[in-house]
């Protein structure tokens, strides 16, 4: 609740000042809420989206590699043996 008591708080100052445009209005906005996306994201502790793309990268190599090994060697059938 004082978080979006603080955006109001700053955007009501803004008007006030008369300083802004809807375009200021709009980029100011965003800028907030980038910061708090920005806040969120470094709190959760999420990977960004080049670590990500470099993680699926690395999964796509190794299930390439297990099919591989999973081509070369078939499955071979096991008989029991009788013990005498």
């Amino acid at each position: 609740m004082t978080k979006s008591k603080f955006v109001i708080d700053k955007l009501t100052k803004l008007f006030e000042q008369g300083l802004i445009s809807y375009k200021d209005l709009s980029s100011e906005i965003i800028n907030v809420l980038r910061s708090k996306r920005d806040e969120i994201i470094f709190k959760m502790k999420l990977t960004s989206k080049e670590e990500t793309d470099i993680l699926i990268k690395r999964v796509e190599n190794l299930e390439k590699k297990i099919n591989k090994l999973e081509k070369k060697s078939p499955n071979k059938k096991f008989t029991k043996v009788k013990k005498s």
